[in-house]
């Protein structure tokens, strides 16, 4: 589900395949990809749910306004993962805990 060739961009640059971890499974990404563009192209649509009535959330704007992609990457809360780009090895879990309250 990623987007190897554009008709007005063309073909994307060849990019080296890294690992990453999403709530415990373990994902292909492209290293420098955003997190969230590695999850959507692993099928990962929900990043977080809400804390009061648990809805789900996920990609929104796209561009790092709208904070409804928060996650935790490496043990670091409220990370953006539209704006957040993949390492190897990272460790990414859904947003949560009282972030509302930030």
């Amino acid at each position: 589900m990623r987007i190897l060739s554009h008709p007005i961009l063309g073909p994307m640059a060849e990019r080296q395949t890294v690992s990453i971890t999403f709530n415990g499974q373990t994902y292909q990404a492209m290293e420098g990809e955003s997190i969230a563009a590695a999850l959507l192209a692993n099928g990962v649509r929900t990043l977080r749910w809400t804390e009061q009535e648990q809805h789900p959330r996920g990609l929104y704007c796209g561009i790092g306004h709208c904070f409804e992609c928060r996650v935790t990457v490496n043990g670091v809360r409220s990370q953006r993962a539209c704006i957040t780009p993949v390492e190897h090895h990272m460790v990414i879990t859904s947003g949560g805990e009282n972030w509302d309250a930030e």
